[in-house]
C-alpha cells in the first residue's frame, strides 16, 4: 500500500515573507493575503477614475493601481491619490522620472518594471525618493518584457527565465539599499507563472504579488486565474492577488475574493446552487442571480442554498442556513435546518432575500 498524500490545510499555512507597507495596508509577514485591482480609465480624468477606485474599494479591493503613462497623467493622479479610500500604486514603464514623480504626488507603492526601467542610476534614483517617502517598490517582472540576456540566455521566458530575473531585481535593488520590495512574476500561461513564482518562493522571503497576466475575458480568465492562483496560495505563497481580466475592475475584485473564500482565506457570504436539470419545474437561475446579487450587500459568514427539486434540494436547504427547495408550484424555506415555511414559486425569491437579510451570522 502506498503513503497517504500528505494533508492539505485549510486556511492553507502561509510561507513567511517579510512584511512591507502599503499606505495602511501590510503585504507579507503575518497580514492576510489582500486583493488588488487596475483602473481601467484614462489617469488625468480624475473623476472617472476615481469613481472606478470608489466601486472597486466598496467591492472589497484593498489596494487599487492606476497606470501613470505620462506627466499629463499626474495632476489627475494626485487628485485619485487625495480622494481614494484605499492606497494607489502608480503603474510606471520605462520612464523613471515619472516614477519619481509619482512619489512626490502621493503614490502608496510604485510599481516598475525591472526590464525596461532602466540601469541602477536610474532604477537607484527611484528606489532613493521611494525611500525618502518611506513607500514599498513592486519590481514586476512579465513573460512580456523580460530583459534581453535572459531571452537570449533562455531563448523563451521560462519559468526559470521569470525567477532569475526577480532574483536578479531583488538582489539590484538590495544592492541599492533599498528592501521594501514586493515581486510579482507574471505570464500570460498557468504552467509557467505556478512554476516561477514556485521557485522564487523558495529562494526568497520577498512578499510575492500574484496574478496571471492578461488572463482574458469573462469565464475563460477567471478559470485561468482561479487554477493558477489558487494552486499557489493553496501552497502558502501568495500575500497579495490581482485577477487581470478585460472587464470591469469590480469584476476582478469579486473573483479575487472568491478565490480567497474557497481557500477559506476570508469568510463571507456562500451561494449553494442547484444546477438544475430535466426534474427542475423553475426558472432557478433567475432566483439564483437575485440572490448572488443581494449577496454581494452581505458580509456575514452566511450560506444560502437555492435549490431546484426534491432530490438534494431539500437536503442542501436544510444544511444552509437559509435555503430554498423548490417544486413545480411552492418552494419551502429552511433557518439553519428547520422549515419555517411553505410560499408560492412567484413569491419564492423576494422571501428568501427578506429571510437573508434579517438573519442573525451564527456565532
Amino acid at each position: 500500500m502506498t503513503d497517504a498524500p500528505a494533508e492539505t490545510t485549510f486556511p492553507p499555512q502561509r510561507r513567511l515573507s517579510r512584511a512591507v507597507r502599503v499606505g495602511e495596508v501590510i503585504v507579507g509577514g503575518d497580514a492576510p493575503v489582500s486583493v488588488q485591482t487596475m483602473t481601467k480609465t484614462d489617469t488625468a480624468d480624475a473623476e472617472a477614475t476615481l469613481a472606478q477606485v470608489r466601486s472597486a474599494a466598496a467591492a472589497g479591493a484593498q489596494i487599487v493601481r492606476v497606470a501613470v503613462p505620462a506627466k499629463k497623467a499626474l495632476d489627475g493622479f494626485a487628485e485619485v491619490v487625495t480622494g481614494s479610500p484605499v492606497p494607489i500604486v502608480a503603474d510606471i514603464h520605462f520612464d523613471y522620472k515619472l516614477a519619481i514623480a509619482a512619489i512626490e504626488h502621493g503614490a502608496a507603492k510604485i510599481r516598475i518594471n525591472p526590464g525596461n526601467i532602466g540601469d541602477d542610476s536610474r532604477l537607484g534614483a527611484v528606489l532613493e525618493a521611494a525611500g525618502q517617502a518611506g513607500i514599498a517598490v513592486r519590481l514586476g517582472v512579465n513573460a512580456g518584457s523580460l530583459e534581453k540576456e535572459l531571452l537570449e540566455k533562455y531563448a523563451h521566458p521560462t519559468a526559470e527565465a521569470l525567477c532569475e530575473s526577480a532574483l536578479r531585481s531583488v538582489k539590484r535593488a538590495e544592492a541599492l539599499g533599498f528592501s521594501d520590495i514586493v515581486i510579482s512574476i507574471k505570464a500570460s500561461d498557468v504552467p509557467t507563472t505556478v512554476t516561477a513564482n514556485r521557485l522564487f518562493a523558495h529562494e526568497s522571503d520577498v512578499p510575492l504579488h500574484l496574478g496571471i497576466t492578461e488572463a482574458g475575458f469573462g469565464s475563460s480568465g477567471v478559470a485561468k486565474s482561479a487554477v493558477g492562483l489558487g494552486l499557489l496560495l493553496a501552497e502558502g505563497i501568495g500575500d497579495t492577488i490581482r485577477v487581470s481580466l478585460t472587464d470591469d475592475p469590480v469584476e476582478e475584485v469579486r473573483a479575487a475574493r472568491a478565490i480567497l473564500q474557497s481557500l477559506g482565506m476570508i469568510s463571507g457570504p456562500t451561494l449553494v446552487s442547484c444546477p438544475t436539470c430535466g426534474r427542475c419545474k423553475v426558472d432557478l437561475r433567475a432566483i439564483a442571480e437575485q440572490v448572488q446579487e443581494a449577496l454581494q450587500e452581505i458580509d456575514a459568514p452566511i450560506v444560502v442554498a437555492v435549490m431546484g427539486c426534491e432530490v438534494n434540494g431539500p437536503g442542501e436547504a436544510r444544511e444552509a442556513d437559509i435555503g430554498l427547495a423548490c417544486g413545480a408550484d411552492y418552494a419551502v424555506i429552511f433557518r439553519h435546518g428547520e422549515l419555517i415555511r411553505r410560499v408560492k414559486i412567484s413569491e419564492a425569491a423576494e422571501e428568501l432575500l427578506a429571510e437573508m437579510r434579517a438573519l442573525e451570522p451564527p456565532p
